[in-house]
């Protein structure tokens, strides 16, 4: 009993903002997604990494082994589904990268955070990190048939990430006053990603729901299983693990139907896939927070 209250305290924050934006959308209010997700992933997003990893108490080394757990991961997903989908017959464009890449971001954070406290919340930047660089490249040259290795050079929270590093590894820190506005900024991105999120299931067009089930449900089951594998692999100690368990675990992200969008993708179905995985995410994330944190 115990334990299933800790869970829905953890869970019902995130999925009652996401729920505060999708019923923000479907009763007419504007919101403007371009201009929240810009704001969100070019300045609070990144204040927010470089100010969990300068006042993490984080080994560094644990950072480290976190990052090599979190590729070797994501590398056994993307083998995986790289053959269900060459089995399937599955577009290879549309279906690949959705079915790799979860929402590390918009609800792998604040679920760590919630779960783990601020420790979790520096091991999951990591993740999210990890899963960003890996988008911006071999997920772009899957749906484009193009990759972009200097764009991730340009991204602010590759910069932020690595920032942050330094100044981990350093034991340096910014003047008061800078930390408190970066720490305020900061503070935006949790709530402004999870209504957005809400605000972009509300707005999808899905379609092939039937196929978009049961590949949800098998995302799940390889995601929990390849993250579980490297978390022993690198013997990585409960909270790390508990966090690469869960960010990896994450839904399709809505980022997989911009891209499908802006190169030419089969986006209807991509819609389907974060729309059911959102939804089945209710479920299942609960369930393994459950068993990450017993």
């Amino acid at each position: 009993m115990n334990l299933a209250l800790t869970v829905m305290n953890i869970t019902a924050p995130v999925f009652l903002l996401a729920a505060i934006g999708f019923v923000w959308v479907r009763v007419g209010f504007e919101y403007r997604v371009e201009f929240v997700t810009r704001l969100a992933m070019t300045l609070s997003v990144p204040c927010l990494i470089f100010m969990s990893l300068m006042k993490t108490e984080i080994d560094p080394q644990a950072l480290a082994t976190i990052s090599l757990a979190s590729l070797a991961a994501y590398a056994i997903v993307m083998m995986v589904f790289f053959v269900i989908v060459k089995i399937g017959r599955l577009d290879t464009q549309t279906y690949l990268a959705p079915l790799i890449f979860g929402n590390t971001g918009n609800l792998g954070l604040p679920l760590a955070l919630f779960a783990f406290g601020d420790v979790g919340l520096g091991y999951a930047v990591v993740v999210f990190a990890v899963m960003a660089m890996l988008s911006f490249t071999i997920g772009i040259w899957m749906v484009a048939g193009a990759g972009s290795f200097t764009r991730i050079l340009k991204e602010p929270l590759v910069g932020a990430t690595l920032l942050g590093a330094l100044f981990l590894w350093q034991g340096w820190e910014t003047p008061l006053f800078l930390s408190n506005t970066l720490d305020l900024i900061g503070q935006i991105a949790i709530p402004v990603m999870l209504i957005t999120l809400g605000v972009a299931v509300a707005r999808l067009e899905t379609k092939a729901i039937g196929q978009a089930i049961v590949l949800s449900v098998a995302k799940v089951a390889i995601c929990v299983a390849a993250a579980y594998g490297a978390a022993i692999y690198f013997s990585l100690e409960p909270v790390a693990a508990g966090v690469l368990i869960v960010q990896v675990a994450t839904p399709v992200a809505v980022t997989s139907y911009l891209l499908a969008e802006k190169y030419g993708a089969d986006a209807k179905p991509v819609a389907g896939l974060v729309v059911v995985s959102t939804l089945l995410s209710v479920v299942t994330l609960p369930l393994i927070l459950s068993f990450v944190i017993a």
